[in-house]
């Protein structure tokens, strides 16, 4: 009798087992996934996505009809211009982004309610404390948030890259030109000199772009619109302007390279500021 009342007990946990055995073989399969770019030469980036992210995009698809509504459009747009920027193209989509907004409350943030509720000692007889409700709302809200606080983070440190780059790429760019290349060549010998970093994946697209038959002034202002940083698109609007009329790029480069240097002496100078603000916290 009592084998039969622990036979039901047992192919339950047996089940338990098999599906949480199921589920670390998938975090561990996903985990070791190396997830890539593809640039505009052929060669291959890497790029991380958080982990929360790869275990729930197989998902989205469900969540495409949703979103293929008009209302969505000018969001996807917003949504699409950010991942270019954050040098994401073409390893995530706008509608995955969107979906993530909806899985991770939808999934994480209930198996967080779910560990709230029981780690909670229920000896009064409440499924949950009253105190504990706030936490619990909590979670699946920023959870909510988090793939579009994601993507502005990656905008910001890809945008970091490009400003600490810029000014040795704008003097290896002068002196070239300046010793007498052109600056398509100047720009070639460039690329083939430098790790790649954000600023030299976007300038392997503008070579790319001009070796398929854009003019130089579309692919630099296509370059500024992916990017959309100042710094650049200032650079880029003189160099545009010095192409139309006709003015020689040298002198434009290196007037462009004294004044990025100062904008980034100035920066770190009100980061350096704003640092005993940030350390009174802890």
């Amino acid at each position: 009798m009592e084998q039969n009342t622990n036979f039901p007990l047992i192919i339950l946990s047996s089940l338990w087992a098999l599906a949480s055995a199921g589920f670390a073989w998938y975090c561990i399969t996903v985990t070791r996934q190396i997830t890539y770019v593809t640039l505009a030469d052929g060669r291959r980036q890497t790029r991380k996505l958080p982990m929360m992210f790869r275990l729930l995009l197989p998902l989205a698809p469900n969540f495409r009809n949703l979103f293929n509504r008009s209302a969505w459009t000018r969001i996807k747009e917003n949504i699409n211009k950010h991942i270019i920027s954050a040098g994401f193209e073409g390893l995530i989509s706008k509608d995955e982004i969107l979906s993530l907004h909806i899985l991770l409350p939808g999934i994480i943030g209930l198996l967080w309610v779910l560990l709230i509720i029981l780690s909670v000692n229920t000896d009064t007889g409440q499924i949950l404390k009253p105190a504990l409700i706030p936490l619990c709302i909590l979670g699946p809200v920023l959870l909510a948030i988090y793939p579009s606080v994601w993507l502005k983070q990656a905008i910001l440190l890809r945008h970091k890259s490009i400003r600490r780059s810029l000014p040795f790429v704008m003097d290896l760019l002068t002196l070239s030109v300046e010793a007498g290349m052109d600056f398509m060549s100047a720009l070639q010998h460039n690329i083939e000199r430098r790790t790649i970093d954000p600023l030299a994946e976007e300038l392997i697209r503008v070579i790319h772009e001009i070796q398929l038959g854009k003019t130089r002034r579309e692919a630099l202002r296509d370059m500024s619109q992916r990017v959309n940083m100042q710094d650049l698109r200032s650079v880029i609007g003189a160099l545009v302007q010095a192409d139309e009329l006709g003015v020689g790029i040298g002198a434009i480069l290196r007037i462009q390279s004294a004044q990025i240097r100062q904008r980034r002496f100035e920066y770190a100078e009100k980061s350096a500021n704003k640092a005993p603000i940030k350390m009174l916290f802890p």
